[in-house]
């Protein structure tokens, strides 16, 4: 069955702004006293966090990890499902008390990371019969892209020249279609989302650039500056998790056997002034 769920960013980057503001967030304490730990998530986003068709119960790679580390520190989650655009004011607030997300390097001095739960790279969709005309980077100088206006892949489509056509929370199919007949000329976007898009719509006459790998990059989970017994022991409930194995099988269920969990040792195309 296709998934028609939204093919926008799987890795949210985060901007450096003023987290003095609003509520403080809860302490460990509070948290482990409440039983309880709030994890905001899209959940219109295949495979990291999604309804399965006919179902109520929110899952997905990252969803089935933030509920194993709950599990571990003796926690329910409470999820709140978001748009990506509300989750930093949510977290910065105290709304919410951790979210799944990749740093650029202002972010880093305003929340907390966890080591990485997901190792990716960028690829582009294009048109199967020519690429889109498009055999490397700088080919995408006067290309339209597909995407959303505040992310790193339409920020890689301006720095070599394209024009970002921007969607509201479309589905896979929208932004597809648009590259097969020609409204667009490519997405950008994460590689092992982009590969579970297209297994989902075989029929269209598009497929994953062969030659441009680019931009590596991560996923972690992310806490409000100043929680650091909570980011410590998200980290060691990490470490253990990727010792026994258990991101690894979390992992195989969502990529089709793929683990992101592991370091990218393929030769991955990094982009100056792309964070």
């Amino acid at each position: 069955m296709k998934k028609l769920v939204s093919v926008l960013v799987l890795l949210m980057v985060l901007v450096a702004c003023d987290s003095s503001s609003g509520e403080e967030a809860s302490t460990w304490d509070e948290i482990e006293e409440s039983g309880e730990i709030v994890f905001a998530t899209a959940g219109t986003l295949y495979p990291a966090s999604y309804y399965p068709e006919g179902s109520d119960e929110l899952t997905g790679y990252d969803v089935e990890v933030i509920r194993e580390v709950a599990s571990r520190l003796d926690l329910e989650v409470n999820f709140e499902v978001m748009a990506y655009d509300a989750m930093l004011a949510a977290l910065q607030s105290g709304r919410v008390d951790i979210i799944t997300a990749g740093p650029r390097e202002e972010s880093e001095d305003n929340f907390i990371f966890s080591q990485p739960i997901k190792y990716s790279y960028s690829t582009m969709i294009v048109r199967s019969e020519d690429h889109s005309g498009i055999e490397k980077l700088e080919d995408l100088e006067g290309k339209k892209a597909g995407g959303a206006a505040t992310t790193v892949y339409s920020d890689i489509a301006e720095k070599y020249g394209a024009e970002v056509v921007t969607y509201g929370n479309a589905t896979n199919d929208v932004y597809l279609r648009d590259v097969e007949n020609g409204r667009t000329d490519v997405v950008i976007n994460d590689y092992y989302l982009q590969s579970l898009a297209l297994e989902a719509f075989p029929e269209m006459e598009i497929e994953l650039h062969p030659d441009l790998r680019f931009h590596p990059q991560t996923v972690s989970v992310v806490a409000d500056l100043g929680n650091d017994e909570l980011g410590e022991r998200i980290e060691q409930t990490i470490s253990e998790m990727k010792e026994d194995g258990t991101l690894t099988e979390i992992s195989a269920e969502f990529f089709g056997g793929q683990d992101v969990s592991q370091e990218i040792t393929e030769d991955i195309e990094e982009i100056d002034g792309i964070e």
